[in-house]
């Protein structure tokens, strides 16, 4: 059980396939990249990179000196695979050529 000093964390990567959680207790004060280097992702995963990947707690962007609090949820974000304008944009010329 966590003490005074102590707080517990979840960190999570999900991508197709793979679902990886990881349920920490660390230090108060730890920062949100020293949970994520605590919890062994990076091991598991190599190829995530933080200088190019997107973190964030509980589905907001957040920096990685951001300090965590008791029961937050790390979450390391996938890469896009394509831009979401452009598919919105290919999407509707394709329903527009349906219909003419």
């Amino acid at each position: 059980m966590a003490g005074p000093e102590t707080i517990r964390v979840q960190v999570c990567y999900v991508k197709p396939g793979v679902q990886l959680l990881r349920d920490l207790e660390i230090a108060q004060g730890t920062t949100l990249e020293q949970a994520i280097q605590q919890s062994g992702i990076l091991t598991d995963m190599p190829e995530i990179d933080l200088s190019v990947h997107k973190v964030g707690i509980f589905g907001k962007v957040k920096a990685l000196d951001t300090v965590l609090r008791q029961r937050d949820r790390v979450e390391i974000y996938r890469l896009l695979v394509a831009d979401p304008k452009e598919s919105r944009r290919q999407r509707v010329e394709k329903k527009a050529r349906k219909l003419a």
